[in-house]
């Protein structure tokens, strides 16, 4: 079981000092948060992708690649690249440098993107955003799995003998969590490629994200990639603790009300009662993360948000303090009673020895 933190980069006023980070503050604070988790033991940080304000993640690959310099265990990933606006060109080689610069150390999450404007910044609609995410994540899986292509689509510029260059490390491509908030397309997606099926299932009420996940186990199955109970599941949270759960739900109220998600919306009472938001103790958080396999079933990797609403990074940074002592207990939990049958979170080192073995049963 994989345990990581994500954030989506967005600058916002600090409701408490009135003060809002610069972009280089913030670009600087994403960096710290990937550092301290990694130093806390967690296995994943992961950055959204925007170009619109008032985010300052636009780049993914360049932000990862600092934090691959400062790091050395803890997995990079996205959260999500967007599959629809960026070439999927550009996604092949971008991804496979940082692959290589941080020795393996990379998957990422393709998304539609949900922010209409931007669409046409990158000359696409997003009426087709269903079909531009099939056919560039198409394109892109043969980048990394063929040395020359041929390709023709609706939505780009053919290609005539084109190598995708660097090759990805090992030969092995970085692993892809296709993530959905609400598309039954995208899961079924994720299935037909054997791919990983992110739920970030933060605003809705679970039991639509529990179809979402169960129609994806079914077709994973379907395709012949496995049983049900080995499809590859992430799940998306959030939380904000203190010792006590009265002092955490009187901190973080005034960075609920400042999200764009939450403020002027249901209570925070009502928002953690119908998503996965935990705010309370550290046993409170342990105890609700613990529901979320009874939900889903095992699973393989979980995210939470920790940096909402303005928060600022010493607020953050004592989040990420108190998850680290609440690890090893989610660990021992999620272990306890998981079937042999139920694989690992993805790593790179695990995805080549078992592409070598597939090349030598098929040598032989």
């Amino acid at each position: 079981m994989q345990f990581g933190v994500f954030t989506i980069g967005d600058i916002r006023t600090d409701p408490l000092t009135g003060r809002a980070a610069t972009e280089r503050e913030r670009l600087e604070m994403m960096a710290a948060i990937a550092v301290k988790a990694e130093e806390v033991g967690f296995d994943v940080f992961a950055t959204g992708e925007h170009h619109n304000l008032p985010f300052v993640a636009s780049s993914p690959t360049t932000l990862l690649g600092f934090i691959a310099a400062k790091t050395e265990r803890i997995i990079l990933s996205t959260s999500t690249t967007l599959i629809t606006t960026n070439d999927p060109v550009k996604i092949a080689e971008d991804y496979a440098v940082l692959q290589h610069l941080a020795g393996g150390r990379v998957d990422l999450m393709m998304g539609r993107g949900n922010t209409g404007p931007v669409y046409p910044w990158f000359g696409k609609d997003i009426r087709e955003g269903i079909p531009l995410a099939i056919e560039n994540y198409a394109l892109l899986h043969q980048l990394w799995r063929q040395d020359v292509v041929d390709w023709q689509g609706r939505f780009r510029t053919p290609l005539q003998g084109f190598t995708s260059t660097p090759r990805p490390l090992d030969g092995v491509p970085p692993f892809v969590w296709h993530g959905s908030v609400r598309s039954r397309e995208i899961a079924e997606q994720a299935a037909y490629y054997g791919d990983g099926f992110f739920a970030n299932h933060l605003f809705f009420p679970k039991d639509h994200f529990v179809g979402l996940v169960n129609l994806y186990r079914d077709r994973f199955e379907h395709y012949g990639h496995g049983t049900r109970d080995q499809a590859v599941v992430g799940l998306g949270g959030q939380a904000f603790m203190r010792r006590n759960s009265q002092d955490a739900v009187r901190d973080f109220r005034p960075y609920f009300a400042n999200t764009t998600v939450y403020g002027g919306g249901p209570s925070l009472e009502d928002v953690a009662d119908y998503t996965p938001l935990t705010v309370g103790s550290p046993q409170q958080v342990i105890d609700k993360t613990l529901t979320f396999r009874e939900t889903f079933g095992d699973y393989q990797r979980q995210l939470f948000a920790i940096d909402t609403g303005g928060m600022p990074l010493k607020t953050v940074l004592e989040q990420l303090d108190l998850f680290g002592e609440i690890l090893p207990t989610l660990r021992k939990e999620f272990a306890a009673g998981r079937p042999a049958t139920v694989p690992d979170g993805p790593v790179h080192p695990a995805l080549s020895a078992s592409a070598s073995l597939t090349t030598t049963h098929k040598d032989r």
